[in-house]
């Protein structure tokens, strides 16, 4: 992965905050660098369906990075010790509730034999880079009244929409992976990378 400087702290963090930490698991599968995402269960009581990082709510006593990892291991029974921590990148604010997420990237020694928690997880996915940067897989929109209007980041993979807080950091890792991200050329919480317009791909 591309050096990058240290993530950016979201605008929410401090005492009473509630933080989340995901994990963006990459492997390397005949030459193509891969990553691991979940389809979230269809009975959950938000976001079901949706396409997303395995992840949750940081408990007492825990740091983020170990947050990361229990989770993953709770959703898609991942072993936390075949996993070695890449880096982090920028904390994302939530729009609907006072919290923040942070996502740690970590390198899988190769494929992993992953289950998903049924209490959780309908389906594992395991998305090559390559496909998530193909032409017409990306999209931004603008939502919201000017100038309180933000960006949504899509991606659009066979039989899944990829958006909201999973396209951001999406986007987010791909701009560090392709050395094209700029933290000084996009304001909080995201922004366009350089030489990008609305319709570019990451």
């Amino acid at each position: 992965m591309a050096s990058a400087p240290p993530p950016r702290p979201s605008d929410r963090e401090g005492p009473g905050v509630r933080a989340s930490a995901v994990l963006a698991a990459l492997y390397e599968f005949d030459g193509e660098a891969v990553v691991v995402l979940t389809r979230r269960a269809q009975h959950m009581r938000s976001h079901r369906g949706e396409v997303a990082f395995p992840g949750g709510r940081q408990e007492p006593g825990e740091d983020l990075w170990d947050t990361a990892l229990r989770e993953a291991n709770e959703e898609v029974d991942l072993d936390p010790a075949d996993v070695e921590l890449l880096g982090e990148l920028d904390h994302l604010r939530t729009v609907t509730s006072h919290s923040f997420i942070a996502p740690y990237v970590a390198r899988l020694a190769g494929r992993p034999q992953l289950t998903p928690s049924p209490d959780e997880v309908e389906h594992v996915l395991h998305v090559p880079l390559a496909v998530l940067l193909a032409p017409d897989v990306f999209r931004e929109e603008r939502w919201g009244i000017p100038p309180m209007d933000r960006p949504i980041y899509f991606f659009e993979v066979v039989g899944d929409t990829i958006w909201g807080a999973t396209g951001a950091m999406l986007r987010n890792l791909l701009g560090v992976v392709t050395g094209t991200y700029d933290p000084d050329d996009h304001p909080p919480p995201w922004g366009a990378l350089p030489g990008e317009d609305r319709h570019d791909h990451a």
